[in-house]
């Protein structure tokens, strides 16, 4: 971006909310009219390796920037969600990079400015509930049993080399590559991607800072901006109680937005901030109380911003 004004973007989780996970390619369109009449300019874009509903984007991939075009809309960033770049099993994770390439070439063509992963559950037999299977199954309890077999060393190695693969392939795009650390994932917080970060050694590989599982991980906000600084290439904002990882409108928790975003503008944070509200009651106007909240926030602390 060519100044240093916050755009208000909308995730993918508002479609996820909507019409379920992965959203029907079918329903891409729909979703994009929504967000396009809740006021949002810059939206998000997300295939998963289940169900083939990355390679149906990409199928559709014309007709979807089509509609966007229509509506004026920018895709801004693109997430793949593909587990299996994570897996222990070689022949997985050969295919995995096959599909990234292929949303790394949706990125592109969509001219998004990041595409981001995230670093999946642990292969771990949950006793009970497994995290993420319907992508909104926030505040649930982890119960594992851990296979004699598993080695946190040989999975970190996992972690490490894919990381290095996909960031080159990302540089190679031309593209910032991120990751967001979530509850429940292999990388949680802020302390554990800047390790992570360490081991990749790749400059263009960066933090998709997500407000509401960081919130619910106890950490302190303002100070995972400081310890990412300018590592920070992509943020989600939503609210909770820092107890269970909601995704609630602005406000309406207990996040300390005034130190989250005088710390970003400390550090010149001038790219997207993404509305990531989802599994709410009346979902489109808590998205409109959030984008309220940025303007009056961003009023008061002298940020200039757009949506």
């Amino acid at each position: 971006m060519d100044d240093e004004r916050m755009r208000i973007s909308c995730c993918w989780l508002y479609a996820i909310s909507k019409y379920g996970y992965p959203v029907p390619v079918e329903q891409f369109p729909a979703a994009l009219r929504a967000m396009a009449n809740l006021g949002f300019h810059y939206v998000e874009l997300e295939g998963a390796s289940a169900g083939d509903n990355l390679l149906e984007v990409y199928e559709q991939r014309h007709d979807i920037r089509a509609i966007c075009l229509q509506l004026g809309l920018q895709v801004v960033n693109f997430c793949p969600v593909i587990p299996e770049l994570v897996s222990m099993d070689p022949a997985q994770r050969q295919r995995a990079f096959e599909l990234f390439d292929v949303a790394l070439e949706l990125a592109t063509f969509f001219r998004c400015a990041t595409i981001q992963i995230d670093s999946y559950t642990p292969p771990l037999r949950f006793l009970g509930e497994r995290p993420y299977q319907e992508m909104l199954n926030y505040g649930i309890e982890f119960r594992v049993a851990v296979d004699p077999e598993f080695s946190w060393e040989a999975q970190w190695d996992v972690l490490v080399s894919t990381f290095q693969h996909c960031a080159e392939r990302a540089r190679e795009a031309g593209l910032p590559f991120c990751l967001e650390p979530r509850v429940g994932e292999m990388i949680s917080n802020t302390d554990a991607l800047l390790r992570l970060m360490e081991h990749v050694g790749a400059d263009n590989f960066g933090a998709a800072l997500d407000t509401a599982h960081q919130h619910a991980q106890k950490e302190i906000l303002p100070l995972s901006v400081e310890k990412l600084g300018q590592r920070i290439m992509y943020l989600h904002v939503a609210d909770n109680d820092g107890k269970v990882n909601d995704h609630r409108a602005l406000g309406e928790g207990t996040v300390d937005w005034v130190g989250v975003f005088t710390a970003l503008k400390k550090h010149e944070f001038a790219g997207y901030v993404a509305i990531d509200i989802g599994r709410v009651p009346a979902l489109d106007s808590a998205v409109q109380r959030s984008v309220a909240y940025l303007r009056n926030l961003f009023a008061r602390l002298d940020i200039p911003f757009e949506i």
